[in-house]
């Protein structure tokens, strides 16, 4: 894969503006990323800039139950509605991390399910904040998330105490194999960060310091 088409350049930061979405746009066009990651109030105003510049390759990929996850499940579901309706092309949803805590793992599972046949052909990826789970549980819900439907696994909100690690990786990786796609996010800030990811089973990243990464990485290349 291309190496710029990994990044979904990403602005969630509750304060941004529409300047800031725009300014996110224009990078992602230059750099020829795969996606933005905004939050949904931007998706329409989004989807309006993208289809003024006649942009038909860029994605738009919105959160869902963020960053904390603890949405009813009919909100989330609602959430998603609105979203595609309003033009994001990739959804990424928060589990309920504290009823996959308590074991309820056929909750967990049947949310998952909900939201993607909401999501229908629309991608889906399931954050499940591998922070706050052990090694143990990280293998547990990319097992349930391996039997949900939906496309990808994806590490964090980028809102805990800390974002991906390979260790995350490897783990989601070794019980995912070649059934489910795995998204790296979170505190990743250089391109040696990036190839870490990819290297350990990662096919995404999410990160706000795109451009740099990728300048970064085309240094290398020269």
């Amino acid at each position: 894969m291309e190496y710029n088409k990994y990044f979904d350049h990403t602005l969630l930061a509750p304060q941004a503006t529409s300047a800031d979405i725009d300014k996110l746009i224009d990078e992602a066009i230059k750099y020829n990323v795969k996606s933005i990651c905004i939050a949904p109030a931007y998706v329409k105003y989004a989807r309006e800039r993208l289809d003024s510049l006649k942009n038909k390759e860029l994605l738009i990929c919105t959160v869902i139950g963020f960053p904390l996850g603890y949405n009813a499940t009919s909100v989330k579901v609602y959430e998603t509605k609105i979203a595609i309706s309003h033009g994001a092309d990739e959804i990424d949803m928060v589990i309920n991390i504290g009823r996959f805590k308590n074991k309820e793992y056929e909750y967990v599972l049947n949310e998952i399910k909900a939201i993607k046949k909401e999501c229908g052909k629309t991608l889906l990826k399931v954050i499940v904040e591998t922070a706050l789970l052990t090694d143990e549980e990280i293998k547990k819900i990319t097992e349930i998330v391996l039997q949900s439907g939906a496309e990808y696994i994806k590490t964090s909100t980028g809102f805990s105490y800390r974002g991906a690690s390979a260790n995350d990786i490897k783990i989601m990786k070794s019980v995912a194999k070649d059934k489910l796609l795995i998204k790296a996010s979170g505190g990743i800030k250089t391109a040696e960060d990036v190839q870490t990811m990819i290297d350990c089973g990662a096919s995404r990243i999410g990160c706000s310091k795109t451009c740099q990464i990728i300048e970064e990485h085309n240094k290398t290349q020269k």
